[in-house]
């Protein structure tokens, strides 16, 4: 019992002695020795400091598991050593004697003696070679502080409170995608580093230049200092490599460090990264809520693996799905910065609770602070709530019955029926938020607020509702709490242990609710005296200040027209006066071509000036904030509608200065649960001014609604929304097809052995996650639709949304279908075909274009006639150089040098250029290789590749119009991948290099032969 407690002190003591060692010895030393303590079953690992002084030498013990000690009253000779220190008050001491480059010893803590041994670390010089090593930056694309890092003083003074923070950093970052050894991670074929080696090097600087600059998959992290970025290396590499390289394991020496390289800087100081709770999202932010007090409720729980995980047990979990947080204290900041706040939940017109504290929320889900398998949960001291259910009764019986679509798990999801309540919008003007809605007949307009009664937080809530023809009924808080009312034509009432306002029919009633989190008898007289509730009509009309008022100006950064298209830069405004993070997600046109809208995954809606007046510059206005998750925007005849994960908003601007004074509810048909995958995607229209976007399915779960992995079709009016598709995992966006048909993408995952770039057309087919909803009872390939083309990781691991090309300013390829890649930054031009019915194709990168961001959406602006594309980083993308972008893509004129067209045939491929091809070139077969393989479609995360082969080209043959080859393949068959890589040059001898990855699914007849 004894050695456990000892054990336990020194092995999570974070004490750092300030009385460096004093010394009573005979000579000095200068030494590193890497010494090990046997605590029995477990063992502690550390490094002996022998630092010498002026005319001593400071004796230390640094351990990443018991931090650092340092020895006092030091007796060192050429033999042996001896050091008394103090840990958590008990007296402890070391001793031992030195034998060559040994020291062996014993560590003692009150009665208590544990072997202690150390060996002197080599002076010999490592050398590693990572010159063949191929990162996804160079060093040219680095910030300027990484030239003159000091790496060697960095990685000396590692210690347990490095550890730590680099523990916090894996925890908050790199487990999303890792995982751990309990836990798998998001992306199963990320580096699982407990068993698997480090294919970029696992000493201390590989592993910083793999952060740094980004190797394979691993993107690069911008966002680290380099503190950070040593620290986080601290923890994996003692946490996991330690053990599992053991010999092999490369250790921190004097030899070592000597061959870092040289710098005095230790970059900026660590700070808190904090961007989601530093941010000012104005006074209402809606979002999924999970409510709870912070001291007494329900502990968080999820349940653990193996795929697919078991749904959890939240039937008595208070989750507002739809959520409008609203923020009731004054002050600057937004609701980030408040101390109290109520959360009404539009799905059900329930206000869901309300709470005070510091901090608003713990911030946790997938576009706050980036944590997956999360949501966010309020923070502080929960004063009331009410049960996920209606919070009005149905007006015609007066039932509080939930008759919503309930889950396999037993929770209840989506909106009341209309006719019994229906969220219309939110009125911000000023500090003021009025939320529009009706029950039956009767149309209410509601502000909540707060009160002060001595050291008590009284909750309020001003209700203006119209004649109903029914007496209505609302849930109000539960008996415990304290309620008042003030206002005629309503009474309270209790009803299965809550309050209840009864409100009269046929008249237009104004009330003013008070509710305390305490039963207080005196409740009632904090209404005596009081004027009649106000009118809250005059908060619709817009007529109050511009909540952002500034217009912040960014450069125009042209870029080069050396190749085929130029790349301009149009830099967000990343320094304002809100902190916003700029992630955008979505951008389209007004009637003014000079002028888009973009939305950002954090809330905010932009209005952008300047595109096409030659200017030089942008003009940006933040016109809307606190939106749900924005994905996807469209302008229709000048109104802007944005698709969020609870609703389809359209913005409202009443008074000419362009802010939005009303969020309409145009569509809250959405299905939400509390799961961070089931993402909103995308927003295209139809001639018929129908609305289109996808929603992913949940991740590495089966699905619980039926809207988990669809495509959905909203009705011109907003009234009706219907699933036009089903079995995508998560598909980002939507493209319409001249021909009414969609295009649609979706992720490699679980049953989705490879990215997907789906035709889709007609209603109601399958497109292959077995985890969608009611999918098919067979799991073979026969029962779903295929893709048109499978794209490899390596040619994209995240493609998002495409778009046909609609310009006559980009030349040949007016007309074609281009596919952006969020995943690796670039844009690729998608030759489809269709044979025998069956729509098929291939992607082939456009030379010249890479991004600093991911690329979400993209549209041709009609006065111009380029592309403007947005993009952002975050989850599941290697270009994370900035968290936002927005770029123009111009087309230069100068020859493309990809393959415009593709055709299959049963002799083999042809490849259509726009320009003139050298015959010698084209025609060699040494300049082509094709290579296929096949997938297999399973419950697993991807498919390795299956029956790899190389397909001989029997000859190329340059065909009459001098522009397209065909190569000829005696082996051609249909297959899930196919990639074929050339080498060629135009007829004016200018390069044609790179590869088509393409799908055959069936191959065209050719009577030629």
């Amino acid at each position: 019992m004894l050695k456990t407690k000892i054990y336990w002190k020194l092995k999570w003591s974070m004490l750092i002695l300030a009385v460096l060692a004093s010394s009573c010895l005979s000579n000095t030393r200068d030494e590193v020795w890497d010494y090990t303590i046997d605590f029995g079953e477990d063992r502690v690992h550390g490094i002996l400091k022998l630092k010498k002084t002026s005319n001593s030498t400071e004796v230390s013990l640094v351990s990443l598991d018991i931090g650092t000690l340092t020895l006092e009253n030091v007796l060192l000779n050429e033999d042996s050593l001896s050091g008394n220190f103090n840990i958590d008050g008990d007296e402890g001491i070391l001793e031992g004697s030195f034998e060559g480059n040994t020291f062996s010893g014993k560590l003692c803590i009150e009665e208590e003696a544990f072997q202690f041994r150390a060996k002197k670390q080599t002076t010999k010089t490592l050398a590693i070679d990572r010159s063949q090593i191929n990162y996804v930056l160079s060093k040219d694309d680095l910030a300027e502080i990484e030239s003159n890092i000091d790496h060697a003083g960095i990685i000396s003074d590692m210690d347990r409170e490095g550890y730590k923070n680099g523990e916090r950093i894996y925890s908050n970052n790199c487990i999303n995608c890792h995982g751990n050894e309990e836990v798998e991670g998001s992306i199963p074929l990320s580096t699982k580093f407990w068993e698997q080696e480090l294919k970029a090097g696992s000493d201390p600087y590989s592993m910083y230049q793999t952060i740094s600059r980004g190797y394979g998959s691993m993107p690069p992290q911008p966002t680290l200092t380099p503190q950070d970025k040593y620290d986080v290396i601290s923890y994996i590499r003692h946490k996991y490599l330690r053990e599992r390289e053991k010999d092999n394991y490369i250790i921190s020496t004097p030899g070592y460090l000597a061959g870092l390289p040289q710098g005095t800087s230790r970059g900026p100081e660590t700070k808190p990264y904090q961007p989601w709770a530093d941010m000012n999202y104005g006074n209402f932010f809606i979002n999924t809520y999970e409510l709870v007090d912070e001291k007494t409720g329900i502990e968080r729980y999820h349940s653990p693996g193996p795929s697919p995980y078991p749904d959890e047990d939240y039937i008595k979990n208070n989750f507002a799905y739809k959520g409008i947080a609203v923020r009731l204290d004054k002050g600057e900041g937004g609701i980030s910065k408040g101390k109290a706040w109520m959360i009404f939940d539009h799905d059900l017109m329930r206000v869901a609770g309300g709470w005070t504290g510091t901090g608003f929320i713990d911030w946790n889900g997938i576009l706050l602070n980036d944590k997956h398998e999360t949501y966010p949960r309020t923070i502080g001291k929960l004063h009331f709530e009410t049960p996920v259910g209606p919070g009005w009764a149905n007006p015609e019986t007066g039932s509080f019955e939930d008759p919503r679509f309930r889950a396999r798990d037993g929770r209840a999801f989506g909106p009341l029926p209309k006719h019994w309540a229906n969220y219309k919008g939110l009125y911000h003007q000023d500090d003021q938020i009025v939320i529009s809605y009706s029950v039956g007949t009767a149309d209410v307009l509601e502000k909540l607020g707060m009160e002060s009664d001595g050291k008590d937080t009284l909750f309020t809530r001003t209700l203006n509702i119209s004649p109903s023809e029914s007496i209505l009924k609302m849930r109000i808080a539960p008996e415990t709490s304290g309620v008042a009312v003030l206002g005629e034509g309503a009474s309270l009432s209790k009803e299965e242990g809550y309050f209840i306002l009864n409100v009269q029919k046929s008249k237009a009633v104004r009330l003013k609710l008070f509710i305390a989190d305490t039963k207080k008898s005196e409740l009632a007289a904090v209404t005596t005296g009081r004027s009649t509730p106000e009118d809250l009509r005059k908060y619709t009309l817009g007529t109050g200040s511009p909540h952002y008022p500034e217009i912040l100006k960014t450069p125009i950064t042209k870029g080069s027209d050396l190749g085929a298209f130029a790349v301009d830069l149009l830099t967000p405004p990343f320094k304002n006066p809100w902190a916003c993070r700029m992630k955008l997600s979505g951008i389209d046109f007004m009637k003014d071509s000079n002028k888009a809208v973009a939305c950002a995954t954090d809330g905010d809606i932009w209005l952008i000036s300047g595109l096409t007046d030659k200017s030089g510059e942008l003009s940006w206005q933040r016109i809307g904030s606190g939106l749900f998750q924005p994905l996807g925007i469209k302008v229709l005849d000048d109104k802007i509608y944005v698709i969020c994960r609870d609703q389809l908003v359209l913005l409202r601007d009443f008074n000419g200065d362009k802010e939005t004074d009303f969020y309409e509810s145009f569509n809250h048909d959405h299905q939400v649960t509390d799961h961070f995958h089931e993402f909103a995607m995308g927003l295209q229209a139809d001639k018929e001014g129908n609305l289109y976007y996808a929603k992913s399915g949940r991740h590495a779960r089966e699905a619980l609604i039926p809207q988990h992995g669809t495509l959905l079709k909203v009705s011109s009016d907003g009234a009706k929304t219907d699933i036009i598709a089903t079995g995508f995992r998560a598909a980002n966006g939507v493209c319409i097809n001249p021909d009414g048909s969609f295009l649609v993408t979706d992720q490699q995952g679980f049953w989705n052995p490879m990215n997907r770039i789906n035709w889709v057309e007609g209603k109601g087919k399958f497109y292959g996650n077995m985890w969608g909803y009611n999918p098919p009872k067979d799991s073979t390939r026969i029962a779903m639709e295929q893709p048109m083309v499978w794209v490899d990781m390596e040619f994209d691991r995240s493609p998002s949304e495409l778009l046909w090309v609609n310009s006559e300013k980009w030349g040949p390829l007016n007309g074609s279908l281009l596919s952006f890649s969020y995943g690796y930054g670039k844009i690729q031009l998608v030759l489809n075909e269709e044979i025998k019915g069956q729509m098929q194709g291939g992607v082939v990168d456009l030379p010249g274009i890479k991004f600093l961001t991911g690329v979400m959406r993209g549209r041709f602006n009609p006065g111009d006639g380029q592309l403007y594309a947005c993009g952002m980083s975050a989850w599941g993308t290697n270009q994370m150089l900035r968290g936002g972008g927005l770029y123009r893509i111009r087309y230069t004129g100068k020859p493309i040098t990809t393959p415009t067209d593709l055709k299959t045939t049963t002799s083999g491929i042809v490849l259509g250029f726009a320009s003139k091809l050298d015959p010698q070139k084209a025609t060699d077969t040494a300049n082509y290789a094709v290579k296929t393989w096949d997938l297999k479609r399973s419950s697993n995360y991807g498919s390795d590749r299956y029956d790899e082969q190389v397909l001989p080209i029997g000859k190329v043959e340059l065909l009459e119009d001098g522009k397209s080859v065909k190569l000829f393949l005696d082996h051609i068959k249909p297959v899930d991948v196919m990639s074929i890589s050339y080498d060629i040059l135009n007829e004016n001898k200018i390069p044609f290099k790179g590869m088509i990855q393409s799908t055959i699914h069936n191959l065209e007849v050719d009577y030629s032969l």
